[in-house]
């Protein structure tokens, strides 16, 4: 293999991919890059066995043909080259010579043929979804993931997918994030379609959704296998089994108690007066009475704290337990802007939290178990 490449390509694409590889692996195989040269382009691949990332750049080939390099020491290096081209030379006993300018770097590779076959992306059952609708649904939910391994189903979001519309919901049993776009028209979709995409692979699709100029992403799965095709990269994750909980079932009913406040507002009472939560527990409580939200905590460590927002209410006199810093996630994925409705039932039941905006394009809840305080 033989070929010359723009630093600045080159550089996009490993930084795109690189994320994949993991620093510690007790495969030496998956620290490397699969870069293969055929035609006019380079493909890059990196896998950790759960998921794959592949992507290529534009290449004048010398001569086709394939080798891997060492991940992080490869991005490192080109990324302190000057701009221009970068000739990259497979030489015997996998070495890789790559040249740029004055300087002449070998570095140790291995075999090709132990790289682990990616699987490819399916020609059938594909399925157009906007850009822009799925990195929002990522950020509105992807919080909410939970971090625990034993619950295994949990440890993802759950995307639905039907012909006029997609939502996604993540919950970790404290509490759940649901987000819908209506009115989108997905080509290639008839019923309904529900597969639980894991949290790693929606940390990858939002970074690279992030830089993507592209308008619509394409999306395909098989029986063991997830597929999103953004431009030229393709990002492949193994499915999460298992039943996502039934989440239409938490969804509260009842809350006839409600107030609406500023997102900005509340943002601000709730960091405040998190400051003297239990540190543990982070337990803030929510006290809605006559025309005011009342917001509060205490701890014998570090004192007590309260703060109050003009709320236009008049109903009987409701307290509430929260986790101070679920709410704040919320209100971040908001950006912290427009007004928030809150709705309660009792001091045992769920409360939900949603933007006060009956023109919004998103329907977007967010249910939040109550603690004992």
């Amino acid at each position: 293999m033989e070929i010359t490449v723009s630093r600045q390509d080159l550089v996009k694409e490993l930084s795109a991919t690189q994320s994949v590889v993991e620093r510690k692996t007790t495969i030496p195989i998956l620290s490397n890059f699969l870069v293969e040269a055929e035609g006019d382009r380079l493909a890059i691949t990196a896998t950790d066995l759960d998921q794959a990332i592949r992507t290529s750049a534009p290449v004048k080939i010398k001569k086709p043909g394939a080798c891997t390099i060492p991940a992080h020491k490869l991005c490192d290096y080109i990324k302190l080259l000057p701009d221009g081209d970068v000739s990259i030379k497979l030489l015997e006993n996998h070495w890789v010579q790559i040249r740029s300018g004055r300087s002449n770097t070998k570095i140790v590779g291995m075999a090709r043929a132990n790289y682990p076959q990616v699987p490819e992306f399916p020609s059938i059952a594909v399925t157009s979804i906007p850009v822009v609708a799925f990195r929002t649904l990522i950020a509105r939910t992807i919080f909410a993931i939970s971090n625990e391994e034993s619950r295994y189903t949990l440890n993802g979001a759950l995307l639905i997918l039907k012909a006029e519309s997609l939502s996604m919901v993540a919950t970790d049993g404290h509490r759940l994030a649901f987000v819908e776009k209506p009115g989108e028209n997905l080509e290639g979709m008839s019923g309904e379609k529900r597969v639980l995409i894991p949290r790693k692979a929606l940390e990858e699709l939002r970074q690279l959704l992030n830089g993507c100029e592209e308008e619509k992403l394409e999306f395909a799965d098989d029986e063991h296998t997830l597929f999103f095709r953004i431009g030229h990269r393709t990002l492949s994750t193994r499915k999460l089994s298992g039943q996502f909980p039934n989440f239409e079932a938490v969804m509260p009913r009842d809350n006839t108690r409600f107030a609406v406040v500023r997102a900005s507002e509340l943002s601000a009472a709730i960091q405040r007066v998190a400051q003297f939560a239990d540190e543990r527990s982070g337990a803030i409580r929510m006290r809605l009475e006559a025309n005011e939200l009342k917001i509060s905590a205490n701890s014998t460590e570090s004192g007590e704290s309260e703060d109050t927002i003009d709320t236009p209410y008049s109903g009987e006199a409701i307290q509430v337990g929260f986790n101070s810093s679920y709410i704040i996630d919320f209100l971040k994925a908001l950006g912290n802007e427009g007004e928030v409705r809150l709705e309660f039932k009792d001091s045992q039941s769920a409360g939900q939290m949603r933007p006060e905006d009956p023109e919004a394009e998103y329907k977007y809840r967010y249910v939040l178990m109550p603690m004992r305080i």
